[in-house]
């Protein structure tokens, strides 16, 4: 006998989008009630400690108002001799030069230890920041694109068209990708708030790569961006503020399919004006340093 298939309902894709949504919360409440524990586990533990302190502090008190008392009680002729009170002599232990150089490394080795460490750290990266080459040119890209801000491709493009403006035989554009997403935990994991305020607040980049998201969250364009149909009268690509790459080949140059580059995607251009670690004439003159290879990014996008 041929065994029958029983046909049973498949859930249609509103329940699966569903099933999809209730696991993604579930997994932001998993989160969120490890973070409210850790938070509990903490605020338990500092109040153990204030408690220990408060009985230390009022063990301290007590013996310092017994003390008090049994002087009063001395200096009344009441008493001859406290119980409280005792006045010890410690016999002073006399050491030569060298046990007192021994005994200190011996007693401080570990604070010691730790402050090498840190000298030494800070000296290396102190070295580091000294010794190594800025970029000729920065792009901050202030949207959540993987595709697009981790492809190998991204900055050799750019190179292509730099100068080199710090005079060190060589040409270089970084770009440094900042995902700022909508899911506030994956920020501060990644420490993209502290980066964007960080690089939003210094004269080391004019140009952006950004998206919608970045437009409604993070810049205000009247108040923060060039009006580049000034720049660039004739550019079909350009709405006001704003080089959009959709009907571009930068997809292409940059060797992503072309969906990645979503139609929201643009370039845009600071505006030179004095903000927290910067000043207009700063970012001005980082303008001035990066216009030309900019000039050139956006001619060849043209084409």
């Amino acid at each position: 006998m041929k065994d029958k298939k029983i046909n049973q309902p498949q859930p249609d894709n509103d329940e699966k989008l569903d099933i999809k949504k209730s696991v993604f919360q579930v997994n932001r409440e998993l989160q969120k009630q490890r973070q409210e524990e850790l938070e509990a586990q903490q605020a338990e533990l500092e109040r153990q400690y204030a408690q220990r302190e408060k009985e230390k502090r009022e063990a301290y008190e007590r013996k310092l108002q017994d003390e008090r008392i049994e002087l009063m009680r001395m200096k009344q002729g009441l008493i001859e001799e406290s119980e409280t009170i005792h006045e010890e002599k410690e016999e002073e232990i006399k050491l030569t030069f060298g046990k007192k150089i021994s005994n200190f490394f011996y007693h401080n080795k570990w604070w010691l230890g730790l402050a090498v460490f840190f000298v030494a750290l800070g000296s290396y990266l102190a070295y580091d920041l000294i010794t190594k080459p800025r970029p000729d040119m920065i792009i901050l890209m202030l949207c959540d694109n993987k595709a697009v801000g981790e492809s190998v491709y991204l900055e050799e493009y750019f190179t292509e068209f730099g100068e080199d403006s710090n005079d060190n035989g060589k040409t270089e554009v970084a770009v440094y990708y900042i995902p700022y997403s909508d899911d506030e935990y994956a920020n501060y994991q990644k420490g993209v708030t502290t980066k964007l305020t960080n690089f939003l607040n210094s004269d080391d980049s004019i140009m952006i790569i950004g998206d919608k998201k970045t437009v409604t969250d993070l810049i205000v364009p009247e108040d923060s961006l060039i009006d580049l149909s000034e720049l660039y009268p004739d550019n079909t690509h350009i709405d006001k503020y704003f080089f959009y790459l959709k009907d571009t080949d930068f997809a292409e140059k940059i060797g992503v399919p072309k969906s990645c580059v979503t139609d929201d995607m643009f370039f845009a251009l600071r505006k030179p004006k004095d903000i927290m670690n910067a000043s207009k004439e700063d970012l001005q003159a980082t303008y001035d340093k990066d216009i030309g290879t900019i000039d050139r990014i956006i001619a060849d996008l043209s084409n």
